[in-house]
């Protein structure tokens, strides 16, 4: 079972003119990007997520603000991270369930390996520890 993960993404640049950070499919981001979507205007303190794919991987990506991110397993370990910087992407494996808080007018950015399928999502939380 592969858990989630914190990766690092490169940077280029400086303070005079800014940065940039990088993630290609299968270096950096271990999976061939198939969707890219984003958040944002998300009120302070607003909870999302709720759910687990049964086969898209993502990676989060908070582009401005905090998101921490809480991560459930089906055996039942929790880890949570704290998102605050473009530099940094949290690695979501399938089958692990999320929920974001959103703080400080947070963007966030997600590439999923996947094409949006509505019967990829497992929204019932019992559902998902039985199964």
């Amino acid at each position: 079972m592969t858990l989630p993960y914190l990766i690092e993404f490169s940077s280029l640049g400086n303070n005079d003119t800014g940065f940039l950070s990088i993630g290609e499919s299968n270096i950096n981001i271990p999976f061939e990007i198939k969707r890219v979507f984003w958040t944002y205007q998300t009120p302070n303190d607003v909870k999302r997520g709720h759910h687990a794919h049964k086969l898209t991987q993502q990676v989060l990506i908070c582009m401005q603000g905090e998101i921490e991110v809480e991560t459930i397993q089906k055996n039942g370990d929790k880890q949570l991270f704290i998102l605050t910087s473009p530099r940094q992407g949290l690695y979501l494996p399938s089958s692990s369930w999320h929920t974001m808080v959103y703080k400080n007018n947070a963007i966030q950015l997600v590439v999923a390996s996947e094409l949006y399928d509505p019967n990829d999502y497992i929204r019932n939380f019992a559902l998902f520890m039985n199964n």
